[in-house]
């Protein structure tokens, strides 16, 4: 759910019937994220990747067909993001600075997403906040690409 104002912020979050570590493992391998972070009519390629604090990535999401509601950010159908860890709490939290590649000001910025993990009877708990997405990322598309994530990374990790 979005907050109203200016800068809004999105909040997401599902429990998955997976431990905290296992989850907290599926961020930090690269070939895990590319399964789980492409939403629903997307895949994923990861450029570079550095699971550490201070390290960075680079990876793109790109529409498998022709036919999707929105543009993509960097091409017509494709989202390039440089992203970097800002911090890494085994377990429990994962925080990211995203920055999309576009010649397109509307998705200029840098969206902070932080990820927390906590543990609950029968699973863990993942909530997704993002932060000063892009003026140009539609609210409710948003939404359900971060929900559509947070299925896939269910359906990877239980």
């Amino acid at each position: 759910m979005a907050e109203s104002g200016k800068e809004e912020t999105l909040y997401v979050s599902r429990v998955i019937l997976a431990s905290p570590r296992t989850i907290y493992q599926a961020f930090l391998d690269p070939e895990a994220v590319v399964s789980w972070l492409p939403p629903k009519g997307m895949k994923g390629h990861v450029y570079a990747f550095d699971a550490r604090e201070g390290g960075a990535y680079r990876m793109s999401l790109t529409y498998e067909g022709p036919d999707h509601s929105a543009p993509g950010k960097s091409s017509e159908h494709a989202d390039i993001f440089r992203g970097r860890f800002v911090k890494l709490i085994p377990d429990e939290r994962i925080v990211q600075l995203v920055e999309f590649e576009s010649e397109d000001p509307a998705f200029a910025g840098v969206m902070t997403i932080d990820w927390s993990l906590a543990d609950v009877p029968g699973g863990t708990e993942v909530t997704v906040r993002c932060e000063n997405a892009p003026e140009g990322v539609r609210p409710d598309d948003h939404e359900t690409g971060m929900r559509s994530s947070l299925e896939n990374l269910a359906a990877f990790t239980e």
